[in-house]
C-alpha cells in the first residue's frame, strides 16, 4: 500500500480562494472590509518572516492588514493599551499577537486581554471553554486546518477511531475537541501513555504533534489509516552538505506512508493551512460582529 498525499499546500489555496470570493461579497453587499491586526513583539527572525507572510496573504485575499511592530522592551502596560486599543476599533474583526513573546511579558495574560470575539487564533480561555463544551467559539488554526482536510478525504468523521498524540493547548487539546465534535471515538496519547505503539495501531485517524522528530514509524500505523503530521522539526541532513537541515515530522514518512492510506508530508502538509486558517477566522470574526451568515466551508 501507498498512501496518498494530502496537499496542503494546495488545500490551502483553495481556503483562501474561498475567503477571497466571501471578502468580496462582504465589500459588495454590505460595504464591509474584514480587518486582521497582528502585533508582534521584538525581532524574532522566524517570526518576522511569518507576520509578514500573514500580511501578504491578508492583503491578497482582499481583507484590511494592520501590523503592530513593538520594541523587544516594551512594556507590558503599552502592550495591553495597544489590545484595548484594537479591542476597541471597529475596523479591526481580528486580533493576533505574535508569540512567542519576550520573557518580560506574561503570554497568558496578554492573550486573555484580546477580545474573545476577535481572538481568531482561538487560544482566550473563554474560546478554550466554548470549545470544549461545544459551543461557538474562535477554533485555534492548526487544528481547524486538521480537521478540514479530513472532512475533505472522509466526508463523515462519524465513528472513526482517532488517536492525538500530543496534549499541548495549541494543538493536541482542541484537535480531540473537533474530533469529538465530529463524533470520533478520541484518545490523547502523551509522554506517559503506556504501550504506546499500540494503541496507535488502533487509530483510524492519527494525529500527530508531539514535537518529535520522526518519533512515529510504520509499525505504529494502521493499514489505511490518515496520519496528520503537525510535527514540524529542523534536524541535521548531512547527505547536504556538512551543517545543512532539513525539517521532518514527528512522523517517519516514508515508513509510515507504506501503510497509511493518506498522510500529510512535511513541509507542505498542515503548515500552509495555519495561515490559510486564520484568514477563515478572522471573515468569520466579521460576519459574527456583522450578525451575517458565517462562510460555509470555513468554519468547524
Amino acid at each position: 500500500m501507498t498512501a496518498d498525499i494530502i496537499d496542503g499546500k494546495a488545500f490551502a489555496a483553495t481556503v483562501r480562494a474561498k475567503v477571497a470570493e466571501h471578502v468580496a461579497r462582504l465589500k459588495a453587499e454590505h460595504g464591509i472590509t474584514p480587518g486582521l491586526a497582528v502585533i508582534l513583539v521584538g525581532e524574532d527572525p522566524a517570526s518576522e518572516v511569518y507576520v509578514r507572510n500573514k500580511g501578504k496573504q491578508t492583503v491578497e485575499c482582499g481583507m484590511n492588514s494592520y501590523e503592530h511592530k513593538l520594541d523587544p522592551d516594551t512594556s507590558e502596560a503599552d502592550l495591553l493599551a495597544l489590545i484595548d486599543q484594537l479591542n476597541n476599533d471597529p475596523a479591526v474583526h481580528g486580533i493576533l499577537c505574535q508569540l512567542p513573546l519576550p520573557k518580560h511579558l506574561n503570554e497568558d495574560l496578554v492573550i486573555n486581554s484580546i477580545a474573545p470575539a476577535k481572538d481568531v487564533d482561538g487560544f482566550h480561555i473563554s474560546n478554550v471553554g466554548l470549545l470544549a463544551t461545544g459551543q461557538k467559539s474562535m477554533v485555534p488554526c492548526t487544528p481547524l486546518g486538521c480537521l478540514m482536510m479530513l472532512r475533505d478525504k472522509h466526508g463523515s468523521l462519524s465513528g472513526m477511531n482517532a488517536v492525538v498524540v500530543g496534549r499541548s493547548n495549541i494543538v493536541g487539546k482542541p484537535m480531540a475537541q473537533l474530533l469529538l465534535q465530529d463524533s470520533c471515538t478520541v484518545t490523547i496519547a502523551h509522554s506517559r501513555t503506556k504501550d504506546i505503539e499500540a494503541l496507535c495501531r488502533q487509530a483510524d485517524i492519527l494525529v500527530a504533534a508531539v514535537g518529535r522528530p520522526e518519533m512515529i514509524t510504520g509499525e505504529w500505523v494502521k493499514p489505511g489509516a490518515t496520519i496528520i503530521d503537525v510535527g514540524i522539526n529542523r534536524i541535521p541532513a548531512p547527505e547536504k552538505g556538512e551543517g545543512k537541515m532539513k525539517l521532518v515530522g514527528d512522523v517517519d514518512f516514508d515508513s509510515a506512508a507504506a501503510i497509511a492510506g493518506a498522510i500529510t508530508p512535511v513541509p507542505g502538509g498542515v503548515g500552509p493551512m495555519t495561515i490559510a486558517c486564520l484568514l477563515a477566522n478572522t471573515v468569520t470574526a466579521c460576519c459574527r460582529a456583522a450578525s451575517l451568515p458565517e462562510p460555509e466551508g470555513l468554519t468547524a
